[in-house]
């Protein structure tokens, strides 16, 4: 069996949080409600009358879906942003605050949380996000003999 390569993991499950953290902030634009509301009245101005809390869900999840689906007309995809799991690691998780702040976003912000994860434990282990979208990483070549 094959080496899982746990980036392209990650990639799948913040493919999917976007999509949801899409949704979730066009249907919070029809029906404005906080998670928290239930604790405390002091977010619903995030919500209405104007829709801050939506629109950087939208953006944010906008951002998500070019980010780990670049189109090459874009020519995002061989640039450092793209192949820096750090950058992930420190905008994912304002990803998932406001995804976990709105109600409708609470499920991407869980996913979002997982694949934090899982991008940190591929950074752990010294994994590479290729240039190109979905390659695999070349093989190191080996010196010396074989055993």
């Amino acid at each position: 069996m094959g080496k899982l390569i746990k980036n392209h993991w990650a990639r799948l499950i913040v493919l999917t949080a976007a999509v949801y953290q899409i949704a979730a902030a066009l249907e919070g634009f029809f029906w404005p409600k906080v998670f928290w509301d239930f604790l405390t009245t002091n977010l619903d101005p995030v919500v209405r009358p104007v829709p801050v809390l939506q629109i950087l869900n939208l953006l944010f999840g906008l951002l998500a879906l070019a980010w780990e689906w670049p189109l090459p007309a874009f020519e995002f995809a061989e640039s450092v942003m793209h192949r820096s799991i750090e950058a992930r690691l420190v905008v994912y998780p304002l990803s998932s605050l406001a995804a976990l702040l709105l109600y409708q976003g609470t499920n991407p912000g869980i996913y979002y949380l997982i694949a934090m994860g899982v991008y940190f434990w591929a950074y752990s282990e010294g994994e590479v996000v290729c240039p190109e979208p979905w390659a695999l990483p070349r093989r190191r070549s080996r010196s010396g003999s074989k055993v």
